[in-house]
């Protein structure tokens, strides 16, 4: 994990980095064999009220055109870790520079409907971090503030059918932004963890 020194948080940062540490699995999550990984970053931006950042997806792209993301992407053969895939990805896409991440840990694994098994990491960013999105990859940055993102009572169940099988996805709305599917579900996941 990073080791990178902040300035003094914010309160309500400290809190959650308390309530997030509280429950960190101590199982380490074992690769399923021969799936493909990936993973996102979870950055939470350490204002006086913290929020998520969050990229709408570039409406070029071949998949998930369009749609709100966390930064973060495929596993590269020479990746060492999930975070390592994660800063890596987050830096490509939104500029984040690896060294400006405080990473707090990993959230369990979400396997997502195009056939990768993602890690979320979830790391703190300063307030002045220089953010640029790759035009070819992000349409546009946004952010959540964090105690709204978190509220259990934003998000609603939606079954899909696709192929025959039938899986639940959440979605959610802020502002004008559509928040659902995986994207959903590991905010949800946060959620679920800090409430414990």
């Amino acid at each position: 994990m990073s080791l990178v020194q902040l300035a003094p948080l914010p309160a309500e940062v400290e809190d959650f980095v308390r309530r997030f540490q509280l429950h960190l699995p101590t199982t380490p999550v074992r690769k399923a064999i021969g799936q493909r990984q990936a993973a996102v970053l979870i950055p939470i931006v350490c204002r006086e009220q913290p929020t998520i950042l969050l990229t709408r997806r570039s409406d070029r792209l071949r998949k998930h055109a369009g749609q709100v993301a966390f930064p973060g992407g495929a596993t590269d053969a020479s990746d060492p870790s999930a975070v390592f895939t994660a800063l890596r990805e987050a830096h490509e896409e939104v500029a984040i520079p690896p060294a400006m991440v405080r990473v707090l840990g990993q959230l369990n694994p979400v396997d997502s409907s195009s056939g990768f098994r993602v890690t979320p990491v979830v790391g703190l960013i300063p307030v002045d971090t220089p953010l640029h999105p790759n035009e070819d990859e992000v349409a546009e940055l946004f952010e959540i503030p964090l105690q709204e993102a978190l509220n259990f009572s934003r998000y609603h169940p939606l079954e899909i059918h696709r192929k025959g099988i039938s899986r639940r996805v959440y979605f959610s709305w802020y502002e004008e932004q559509f928040v659902w599917g995986m994207t959903a579900g590991i905010i949800l996941q946060l959620a679920q963890q800090i409430a414990n």
